[in-house]
């Protein structure tokens, strides 16, 4: 996995303003304050009056977590949020995974939060790269078919910090060494090269193949929105960058229901230029798409899309597209793309 900057975020990473397509990457939608509460008075008759919004120093001081829900076809999303700031940002993400909890009035339309109501957070350790989350033993209250998303979103929502690599459980003070319904293993700690989103369409002898995640869209009430999903590859490709482009170009399997925005016809002219955390590639007119070839404007979601998917890559921070060798490529915004793009703080921030 890459070492991309996954530390939590105030504000929104100047370089996102280039990733602004589909209300996702939205910097308006995605900085907006939780609401103070309202000042109330009681006066001498006991009536109720309600104020102006007082925003105290305490109410206006937030952080931006990004936090690992199911989506209403199952998969595994991840949903950035602004959450009260506080010194335990890694607790503070697993309570916000609580059905019931306080990421209830907060949950898009069609969203659901992954651990089972009244689940306990009771403490999260990080050393040396693995992150040991102990919970209450109302963790147990899930289904089994709903395991393999569970240990997911919590090990992809504590993997975004950039000191944690790895995820063990533990239920009331008890190592797990497995999952406690359905026995999927934990053993030495979970990690994203374990995947998200499984995708084994086609694969025949999956001993023959190695993982790759990539990310694709959904949608939901009009609003798109990216999912991380894990493929299998074959263990004869040797370049992960080329495989992930591949799989982007070619589409997710349809059973998955998902899309791309990637049009027929888009090819690498040549080998993907690595260096110092920057690769570049250059592709052939097709990666215009619909857009006119001469105005040189490259979609936001393929350029999203390609960005979210190699920056999960071990050493990869940006991503450079040129056309025929030239990078004089524009936005949907109309903003020139001389600088290359890196990941965002926020990922998925619409009301979908």
């Amino acid at each position: 996995m890459s070492k991309y900057n996954k530390q939590i975020a105030v504000t929104v990473l100047a370089s996102s303003l280039l990733l602004s397509g589909c209300g996702l990457f939205n910097a308006e939608e995605a900085s907006k304050e939780i609401d103070p509460p309202q000042d109330v008075k009681i006066t001498e008759e006991g009536t109720k009056v309600e104020t102006e919004n007082v925003k105290s120093e305490q109410a206006e001081e937030t952080i931006t977590s990004q936090l690992y829900l199911i989506d209403k076809s199952g998969f595994v999303v991840p949903y950035s949020m602004n959450l009260p700031k506080t010194d335990s940002v890694a607790k503070q993400s697993l309570e916000y995974l609580v059905e019931g909890g306080p990421v209830s009035n907060m949950l898009p339309n069609g969203f659901k939060a992954v651990l089972p109501a009244d689940t306990q957070v009771l403490g999260v350790n990080i050393k040396d790269g693995t992150a040991v989350a102990d919970f209450s033993k109302e963790f147990n209250n899930y289904k089994k078919e709903d395991e393999a998303k569970i240990l997911q979103a919590i090990t992809w929502t504590l993997t975004q910090f950039d000191n944690v690599e790895k995820v063990k459980i533990w239920v009331n003070g008890h190592e797990q060494k497995e999952m406690p319904v359905n026995s999927t293993p934990i053993q030495d700690g979970v990690s994203r090269e374990d995947g998200i989103n499984h995708d084994s369409t086609d694969v025949v002898d999956i001993t023959n193949t190695k993982p790759l995640t990539v990310y694709y869209m959904a949608e939901s009430d009009g609003q798109q929105y990216y999912v991380p999903v894990t493929k299998r590859i074959s263990n004869e490709e040797t370049d992960p960058i080329v495989s992930a482009v591949n799989e982007l170009t070619e589409g997710p399997s349809p059973s998955l229901g998902l899309m791309s925005d990637f049009q027929d016809g888009v090819e690498l002219l040549s080998a993907p230029k690595y260096e110092d955390g920057k690769v570049t590639l250059d592709f052939n007119e097709s990666i215009f798409g619909s857009f006119d070839e001469e105005q040189k404007i490259i979609s936001s979601d393929v350029l999203n899309a390609l960005v979210l998917t190699l920056t999960e890559q071990e050493g990869i921070e940006s991503v450079a597209v040129t056309v025929n060798g030239k990078a004089e490529l524009i936005n949907e915004n109309g903003e020139k793309l001389t600088e290359p793009v890196t990941r965002p703080a926020k990922v998925n921030t619409g009301s979908f």
